[in-house]
């Protein structure tokens, strides 16, 4: 069998790509790469969330696949909407990196009112914002060289702490940090393979570089993003843990105005073990999401909106 994968041509999508390749190919499956242009690798200057959010590095790789010129398509899972196509499903989450943001340039505690950080995320402004009032924020947008190269610019910058991770980069002066800190971006650190859902042969083949664990963690991760609405544009984050059968599920809200945010965390028993996770497990785990998606969302609608976040 022969698998045409289609990706994104960043030096970090195409290690993505290359790193499922091998995964399949240890399966006795050969691949080949597709390269495709996408609309947030083209315009590299206009913020992420003017341009358009969730969507924009992976609507074309989706059609790769939904056309035909692909099998499946690999995406960093932090850029899926929470809705996937009609025709496509994620058929694979192999073992997760490092889903941590990090900060490069100072600690989180040497960040005062007066430090100019650098992130096109409004999440995590919204975050940092909170955790330290008066910062200073500007734009950072690039692949991940060209970002690190613009450290020296600013007082710190913030990326994902898999990304350094997967190039094996050597950084000076690498702070992650832990949820308490910042909830990192639903997905962040998975891979997600897509395929369409009726070619049986490669949803087969994908089965075999699936980790049940991770899918499990994504699917609650993303049953949050369903529940604030599919493609939500307000600042928000989750992570979830699995251990010995119990999810828990941290999350996090910031209202548009980024006058006001909510922090929560839900956990629940799938009462199965590992090896035995189905369907149900999914249903479970995409309801506990849900669960916490409302919790926030209950606690942002009753914050007093005369508190002001910078």
């Amino acid at each position: 069998m022969q698998i045409r994968i289609a990706t994104r041509a960043s030096e970090l999508a195409l290690w993505q790509a290359e790193h499922v390749a091998g995964l399949l190919a240890e399966a006795g499956v050969g691949t080949e790469i597709v390269r495709v242009s996408t609309s947030g690798d083209r315009d590299k200057t206009t913020p992420l969330h003017v341009l358009g959010g969730k969507g924009v590095f992976v609507k074309e790789v989706q059609a790769a696949v939904l056309r035909g010129h692909a099998d499946i398509a690999v995406h960093s899972a932090k850029d899926l909407p929470a809705l996937t196509p009609d025709g496509l499903t994620i058929a694979a989450v192999p073992v997760r990196a490092d889903a941590h943001d990090a900060l490069i340039g100072c600690a989180p505690a040497a960040l005062t009112a007066r430090s100019r950080v650098a992130t096109g995320s409004i999440r995590r402004r919204a975050q940092l914002g909170a955790l330290v009032p008066g910062l200073r924020f500007a734009e950072l947008r690039g692949n991940m060289a060209t970002r690190i190269g613009r450290a020296g610019e600013f007082d710190a910058i913030v990326v994902a702490a898999a990304a350094i991770e997967r190039l094996g980069l050597d950084v000076d002066h690498l702070h992650v940090l832990d949820t308490s800190l910042m909830i990192p971006q639903v997905g962040q650190g998975a891979l997600a393979v897509e395929c369409r859902s009726n070619d049986v042969g490669v949803v087969s083949a994908l089965a075999s570089i699936d980790n049940v664990t991770e899918h499990l963690r994504l699917e609650c991760e993303r049953g949050f993003l369903r529940e604030l609405g599919g493609d939500c544009s307000l600042p928000a984050g989750a992570h979830a843990t699995l251990n010995a059968g119990s999810m828990t599920v941290e999350g996090f809200l910031a209202n548009e105005a980024l006058t006001g945010q909510a922090r929560a965390s839900v956990a629940g028993d799938l009462g199965v073990a590992a090896e035995t996770y189905g369907d149900d497990s999914h249903c479970m785990v995409d309801d506990l999401g849900r669960q916490l998606a409302r919790e926030v969302r209950l606690a942002i609608d009753n914050l007093d909106t005369k508190v002001e976040l910078p």
